[in-house]
């Protein structure tokens, strides 16, 4: 099986790949890879070695010939390239998130590939309530607050018209969680955090107290875990949608157990959206208030369609994938050869 993986070189594209690259060695000569990236990785070092790598950008119209020659002779499309910054520049995300997917999906239909799967999110649903586990047919519109959720849904719907249009091409579409590792610190106290909050956080947090609202319930799980449901996915030829996270859904008792808080402080949800809005505006930090918005409203995920037709269990609860990341934050960990991953330098060079 000859598999083309956009964003390989990001957070869940490099879990996928070691995941890949351990399946080929159950299965010499079955699995051949190829990583699309906007950064070329280092191809020498693992996971990114063994791969045929392609340098484009999904978004750019110009770049789409090299898209359609990257993905010639392949069976399967994961796609996971997508981008969260810069938060200021929405053109430019729509234009990644957006006209990335369509370009992605017009290049695998003129490839004949014939599995097409694509990372969603929670994210791309609708407003839920919180007391309720929700399956894969709840609808897909998206919240209005959020950029990315807006974003995530137009993704939907531009998967739900390819399918009715090449009916003999199998689509699937995974929504995970939250998705944390350790190696990810570094990227993921950039995107969200910005340049000094990480570097002022302790690798073990504690907080006396916790601030939080009572609705601040969300789910998470480890890019591991994700990579395999995708491994299923590819390996079983799957169509549709599929819930993925793990346990426990992380309500605020759960945070202020993981970051040894001797007391929750329940804050209304407005008051932390003004907080998110006001430091976003005064550039304190890179996350606009949407991010907010989206945890407030999006649905807790009933997980039991990707058990039951993948046999899919996640190996690390929701909180270990959280203190993997918070751990990784605080120490700047990375993966040294992709530029997406890189590591912070904790100290000056000799």
């Amino acid at each position: 099986m000859r598999i083309a993986i956009t964003g390989a070189s990001g957070n869940v594209g490099t879990a996928l790949l070691r995941n890949l690259q351990t399946q080929s060695t159950k299965r010499p000569g079955n699995l051949e890879l190829v990583g699309i990236s906007r950064r070329r990785p280092d191809a020498t070092l693992p996971p990114y070695a063994g791969v045929e790598w392609h340098t484009l950008d999904v978004g750019r119209d110009a770049d789409f010939p090299l898209l359609r020659s990257a993905l010639a002779g392949v069976d399967a499309v994961v796609h996971l390239a997508w981008q969260v910054q810069p938060n200021r520049d929405l053109a430019a995300l729509h234009r990644t998130n957006v006209t990335g997917t369509s370009n992605v999906l017009e290049a695998a239909r003129q490839a004949g590939a014939a599995h097409i799967v694509c990372a969603s999110s929670v994210g791309a649903y609708s407003k839920a309530p919180k007391d309720q586990r929700t399956d894969e047919s709840w609808p897909a519109g998206g919240m209005a607050g959020s950029h990315y959720s807006r974003h995530k849904a137009e993704q939907e719907g531009l998967l739900d018209r390819f399918q009715e249009e090449q009916p003999g091409v199998r689509v699937a579409r995974l929504r995970p969680g939250l998705t944390f590792q350790r190696s990810a610190g570094s990227e993921i106290g950039r995107y969200f955090l910005g340049p000094l909050i990480p570097r002022l956080l302790p690798r073990r947090p504690w907080i006396p107290m916790l601030p939080a609202p009572d609705g601040l319930i969300f789910q998470a799980v480890h890019a591991d875990d994700v990579a395999e449901a995708y491994w299923q996915v590819l390996d079983r030829r799957e169509s549709g949608a599929f819930n993925i996270a793990a346990e426990p859904v992380v309500t605020p008792q759960e945070l202020g157990r993981l970051l040894r808080a001797r007391r929750i402080l329940p804050i209304p949800m407005a008051l932390l959206h003004a907080l998110a809005g006001l430091t976003w505006k005064l550039r304190l930090q890179p996350t606009d208030s949407g991010w907010v918005d989206m945890a407030a409203e999006a649905p807790v995920m009933d997980t039991s369609r990707a058990r039951q037709l993948l046999d899919w269990e996640p190996r690390m609860s929701s909180i270990d994938a959280i203190a993997q990341v918070l751990d990784g934050i605080g120490a700047g960990e990375g993966v040294s050869p992709s530029p997406a991953l890189k590591p912070r330098r904790t100290s000056p060079k000799p």
